[in-house]
């Protein structure tokens, strides 16, 4: 390594140390002053440089250089579905927490030195607060929202390459991995859409990291006022992929569901303004798409793949692709621009046609809020890389097909299925499928997904995604009944353990076989009742390729 690029490197390390060291603090006073307190009592002369909602995670306090003032986390008691927050005031109060928020009543807890402060909200008081804490970060960022039902981790990821295959700064979070420098990291959070305190932190970093724009995955959790985790994030564009059955345990009915994920469009109408411009993007071919239009009263702008929505995506100006083909090695396809009034050619290297919907969505998203030709956007594509366990090819050098993909709703199912079901016929293969559903979940999907996956695969094998409280077998049963006609030993197989399935899956394929391995995608672990299995569905497949020596000689 020369000199200088040995400069180059050490000066960015010294920077990604000072970034990710940087304090952000604020007086409890300030904070107060911001919100709607019911109740408030305790030294509220310290300082806060911390949000927590986890007492764990609350740092010892200390003591600032320049005003001598204790300075601490502020700790939030957030009522949950399993337990109360309030139950770790005082874990927190011993690790060191300066404030504590809460709502609702408060028993024996009492220190001169300790904050507490009563709110009615204490989710929406956490995502003040954080906002606050860290300069409010979304008010200097052009920041894109993403939400749908499927597609969000890829559109998002997309969106992000493409604005820094343009030269523009950006940094992203996902369900699957993050950015804040430029570095992309597997995202160590649970949650599609992390609490407030998080989304402003990865906000803050990003601005104070250079970036100039943010790619938001808006889960409808996220989106919800009962979680407030965006609350406080001043959208400027808003992109809407699809809306199907899913977290009904959380929303209740598609109805609420999809209100809660229009939130994202309702947001861009409280945007104060900051320079960027402000638009919605909605896929023409979900039949919500008109509701998502009207939540908003900025302009939106549609995509579509589909010859009987071209009308309307000339009428708003949107993009449509045509001549989709897909082969072994990407997809080729025509793009119109309904703005310019031209039409491009295409290249991915991507598996899937699907992703000719969320590269549209991706290309239309950075060409509106940047402004760039979309003929310099166009020709980036073919960089564009996958994301880790969505549409992902395994090859060790086995003589049939091996993908791994998050699919695991009765709609991606139907996303995916079909185009595979019909590549895979005209090559003579066999289509493989290995899936489970989430425990604790939405029951009512489970026969659906059997019965779609019977429909397209040759052989159904059934094993563990995240059984959680749930008997594993039962649950797969649930499945198998959407599959009757498929012949128990031959054709459907339940092998709860997923590595043997896995391995089962292998020893029945041949040549030209597909072997589609869905549901984990990019997660790490496999959860049971009483405990949590480290599990990489890559790395698990990649071993017993090698193991069972299906390697070509």
């Amino acid at each position: 390594m020369n000199y200088v690029l040995y400069q180059y490197y050490l000066i960015i390390f010294i920077l990604s140390i000072i970034l990710f060291n940087m304090e952000y603090t604020k007086s409890i006073a300030e904070c107060i002053k911001a919100i709607e307190v019911v109740n408030c009592f305790g030294n509220d002369k310290s300082l806060i440089n911390s949000v927590e909602y986890d007492s764990r995670k609350v740092r010892a306090y200390s003591y600032d250089d320049k005003t001598d003032l204790k300075k601490g986390s502020a700790f939030f008691a957030l009522p949950g579905i399993h337990t109360d927050g309030k139950k770790f005031i005082n874990s927190a109060i011993e690790n060191g927490a300066v404030c504590i928020f809460y709502e609702g009543d408060l028993n024996n807890h009492s220190c001169d030195e300790i904050c507490f402060v009563q709110v009615n909200d204490v989710r929406k008081t956490m995502s003040k607060v954080s906002a606050l804490l860290y300069d409010e970060p979304s008010r200097t960022l052009g920041v894109i929202g993403v939400t749908g039902t499927e597609g969000k981790s890829s559109t998002v990821s997309f969106i992000f390459q493409l604005l820094n295959l343009c030269g523009k700064k950006a940094g992203f979070f996902s369900t699957v991995e993050y950015s804040i420098d430029g570095n992309v990291i597997p995202n160590p959070e649970h949650q599609t859409t992390p609490e407030s305190n998080v989304v402003q932190l990865r906000l803050a970093q990003m601005r104070d990291s250079g970036c100039s724009y943010a790619v938001v995955e808006a889960s409808s959790h996220g989106l919800s006022p009962r979680t407030a985790r965006l609350e406080d994030v001043i959208f400027d564009a808003g992109v809407f992929m699809n809306v199907t059955q899913e977290h009904l345990e959380f929303h209740g009915t598609i109805e609420q569901y999809r209100y809660d994920k229009a939130n994202l469009f309702r947001a861009l109408d409280k945007n104060p303004g900051k320079g960027f411009p402000i638009f919605g993007i909605v896929n023409y071919e979900d039949p919500s798409a008109p509701y998502f239009m009207e939540a908003t009263q900025k302009n939106v702008y549609p995509f579509s793949t589909e010859l009987k929505d071209l009308k309307k995506i000339e009428e708003y100006k949107g993009l449509f692709a045509k001549d989709i083909e897909e082969s072994s090695t990407g997809i080729k396809f025509t793009l119109c621009d309904f703005s310019s009034k031209k039409e491009y050619g295409c290249e991915l290297k991507l598996a899937g046609i699907f992703n000719v919907k969320n590269i549209l969505a991706s290309v239309l998203a950075v060409q509106r809020i940047t402004g760039l030709d979309i003929a310099c956007i166009i020709e980036k594509l073919p960089l564009v890389k996958p994301v880790k366990g969505r549409m992902m090819l395994i090859d060790e050098g086995q003589d049939f097909e091996v993908l791994i993909d998050y699919a695991h709703t009765p709609s991606s199912f139907m996303t995916i299925f079909p185009s595979i079901k019909e590549r895979i016929k005209k090559s003579g293969g066999r289509v493989i499928s290995l899936f489970g559903s989430g425990g604790e979940r939405d029951v009512k999907k489970r026969p659906e997904q059997g019965r779609i996956a019977a429909l397209y695969s040759d052989i159904v094998i059934l094993a563990d995604e995240d059984p959680r409280g749930e008997d594993s077998v039962e649950l797969l049963e649930m499945i198998a009944a959407g599959c009757p006609e498929k012949k128990r030993g031959e054709e459907l197989f339940i092998i709860p353990d997923r590595p043997s399935a896995i391995k089962k899956a292998f020893s029945l394929a041949d040549k030209n076989d597909a072997v589609l391995l869905l549901g984990k995608g990019h997660e790490n672990s496999i959860i049971f009742k009483d405990r949590t299995m480290p599990y990489d569905e890559e790395t698990t497949a990649r071993k017993l390729l090698i193991d069972a020596d299906c390697t070509n000689p």
